[in-house]
């Protein structure tokens, strides 16, 4: 009896074991299929990811680039905001446009009191001033404005451009008006001797980097300066009027040989426009 007992036992054991292993391998069947599975779940996922990850940074950048960069045949440039805290009169006319034409030539004409002096600027050297005295010239900016400074010892400028120097009174405030916005220095003659030959027509700045405005100067002799002005142009007509100014001598406000010019010159008008 008990022998057959054992045998029953024994069977009923290896059935059970036998089940148990079935369900253990069926389990582990189980466990590898879901991980292969999760796997290439997750590899999609990551590569989805991935693929969506280079499409918006790329569309980012190309976004960036496409706002960054200005149209074809111009070049961006920067206006800085000017309040006058730095005790400069400042006359409020907003800002260019923020891209400029880098090609083509302009005239720059002043019909003055004495007469007409006319310079050429070519745009593919200074844009933004180009583009910064076509705008002020549209809003009348330097109309009815007297060129405020003449030196005649050392360096050979007269000086013009600040809305300041108007009428009664200009002695008292002239040399510190501008614009309600500043630039960069752009065609810097690092190379040139001298590096402001006569005829030059210049921009005026103080000793700042990026403090280009409205003020200017035309070099009715040659001068020796640092080339940290920008050149604008050269003085095609009226270098007669200027140093006729010139031999009339200054006030001497400044110092001996700098100061308003005894002669006046008054600007009633400048525009910019198509050589």
């Amino acid at each position: 009896m008990s022998s057959i007992k054992d045998r029953q036992r024994a069977a009923a054991r290896a059935r059970l074991e036998k089940e148990m292993a079935e369900r253990a391998e069926a389990a582990r069947k189980r466990r590898q299929k879901q991980a292969i599975i999760g796997s290439a779940i997750a590899v999609v996922v990551i590569a989805g990811v991935a693929v969506w990850l280079v499409s918006s940074l790329g569309s980012d950048d190309d976004t960036k680039t496409n706002a960054a960069a200005p149209p074809a045949g111009t070049v961006a440039c920067k206006w800085i905001p000017e309040s006058g805290d730095t005790g400069a009169k400042v006359k409020d006319v907003g800002t260019p446009p923020p891209n400029a034409p880098n090609t083509g030539t302009d005239t720059l004409t002043m019909s003055t009191n004495l007469g007409a002096i006319t310079a050429t600027v070519d745009r593919s050297k200074v844009p933004c001033t180009a583009a910064a005295f076509e705008y002020l010239a549209s809003k009348n900016f330097w109309d009815n404005t007297k060129c405020h400074r003449l030196v005649t010892e050392g360096i050979k400028v007269l000086q013009c451009g600040d809305p300041t120097a108007t009428g009664k009174g200009y002695r008292d405030t002239d040399g510190t008006g501008g614009p309600s916005f500043r630039y960069a220095e752009e065609n810097l003659p690092t190379s040139a001797t001298p590096a402001y030959p006569e005829g030059t027509l210049a921009m005026a700045k103080t000793q700042a980097a990026s403090s280009t405005g409205s003020q200017f100067f035309i070099v009715y002799g040659d001068t020796e300066l640092p080339p940290d002005y920008t050149v604008l142009g050269k003085v095609t007509k009226g270098m007669e009027i200027v140093k006729d100014v010139a031999k009339a001598g200054s006030d001497d406000a400044n110092q001996p040989g700098d100061g308003h010019p005894k002669k006046e010159v008054v600007i009633k008008d400048l525009t910019m426009a198509a050589a």
